[in-house]
Formats: C-alpha cells, structure tokens, sequence
C-alpha cells in the first residue's frame, strides 16, 4: 500500500532519533504514556502522519497503531515497528483485517447515501455494496455491465468515484461530468461503455469520494466493500461475486 510505505520510509528515516525514546516499558504501561510515545515517533517521522488509535493487543507490549487509517503495529517505548497481518492461528482469523473491516465500515456509516451515485436493487436489498471505482477502469467497466443483472438479483451498488490519474485528469473531468449530468446514472453507464462525456460543471461530490477512498484504504479500482467493511479487492463476475458475499455475511440495507 502506498499510504504503508510512506509511514515505513519516514519512521526509518528518523534514524537514531528513535533510540532515543526508552527502550523498557512494562506489559502493564499507562495507556496514555504509550500513546503519548508513540504519537512523538510518528511526529517526528511527519507532522502530516495522525495516529488515530493506539489499542492494546493480545501480545503483551505490541500495540495495534491506527495512522491515517492504516493498521501498524508497535513497541509501547515507540522504537519497534511492525507492518503485516496479525494472526490468531486457534481462531483461525486475522486480526489486523478484523480491526481493518471495522475501520471501513465506520467511514462507510459516515456517508450520506445521498453523495453517492445508487443503482438500487429490484425490490428488498439483499446486499448493499459500495465499489470504489473509475470510469476508464478496463475491470471497472467489465463490472458496470452486470448492473442491471446484479440490481435484479437484490443487489444494491453504491458508486464512490476515484479517478486514479487525480484531479485534472481526463479521468477526473469525466467523473465530474457525470456527477453533473442532469441524469448521473445514466451518464455513468454511457461513460462506462466508451461514450463522449458532455463536459460539465457544479457543485460535485468527487474531491470526497477520492479522500473517502484513501480513508477506506483502497487504492486500486474496483474495490467492493460491504456494509460491514468486508473487502473484495478487483473484478468478480455475478455468480462469484454474490457467493462471496453471502459467505462474507453482507448486511442487508437499512441505515
């Protein structure tokens, strides 16, 4: 993940300067002193890196780390740092992606159903996804030619927009236009097929959903995320897609 190996490169970066925090702390250490630590090694590594949480882990004196919304884990002196999955192997689960699912689905609870763009399913949902995507996506696009299978199947797809070549981009000018369109959802289907977008105007959606994005630790397109922050990294055809889901346990609409 890029937002991963920025923080990585800038805590090595520090160099000695970390040495300096106090290499012995007690498994039983005042939660605030930790965090305290903690936050000053990701301060001095970047002002612009935010440690969000700091949670205690079932190892004793490692740390869970929440940091721009990335999980890292840590020393409770602030000198040790650990990136990957954190394993329980008796219940057979990640715990590092459990903490990353319940990150996801808060900044999905935080988002107006009404700044996205909707392809409502055909009477009650049965699953209600967000997928991250972008109009010149090839896999993006090979996806937006099962909506109306997916809607007929109790599938509702939330659109979030993430123009990958970034803001100027032609990318970024055709999920403007789209959002501005006097019929957005059907301006994104044309798009998705290889249309002219008409170049549009207003007050749009798109600078959110790319920061929604980084949020939601998504950095390629598509990216299906669930209601209760599964992931799905890449294209699925319907049958697979609706598998997984239901393997996953997708929670049904109604927020």
């Amino acid at each position: 993940m890029k937002l991963a190996t920025t923080i990585r490169a800038s805590l090595l970066s520090l160099g000695l300067s970390v040495v300096m925090i106090p290499a012995t702390v007690s498994a039983s250490a005042d939660d605030k002193a930790v965090r305290e630590r903690i936050s000053e090694t990701v301060r001095q590594a970047s002002p612009g890196l935010q440690v969000q949480e700091v949670n205690r882990t079932p190892i004793p004196g490692v740390r869970e780390v929440l940091i721009n919304g990335d999980v890292f884990y840590f020393s409770e002196d602030g000198r040790y740092m650990l990136q990957g999955e954190l394993l329980d192997l008796k219940e057979r689960r990640s715990l590092t992606e459990q903490r990353r699912e319940g990150q996801r689905a808060a900044v999905l609870g935080g988002i107006d159903a009404d700044s996205m763009l909707i392809y409502r399913a055909a009477g009650k949902p049965k699953h209600v996804i967000t997928v991250v995507t972008d109009i010149d996506c090839p896999y993006c696009r090979r996806f937006h030619e099962h909506m109306a299978d997916l809607n007929a199947r109790g599938v509702e797809v939330r659109y979030l927009l993430l123009p990958r070549a970034g803001v100027g981009s032609e990318s970024y000018r055709k999920a403007v236009s789209v959002w501005c369109a006097d019929k957005p959802l059907e301006a994104m289907t044309a798009a998705k097929q290889g249309k002219a977008v008409v170049d549009r105007q207003c007050e749009h959606a798109v600078d959110r959903h790319m920061a929604l994005s980084q949020r939601l630790g998504v950095t390629g397109t598509p990216a299906i995320i669930t209601d209760a922050g599964g992931l799905i990294a890449g294209y699925l055809p319907p049958d697979e897609l609706l598998r997984r889901l239901g393997e996953m346990g997708s929670r049904r609409a109604g927020r």
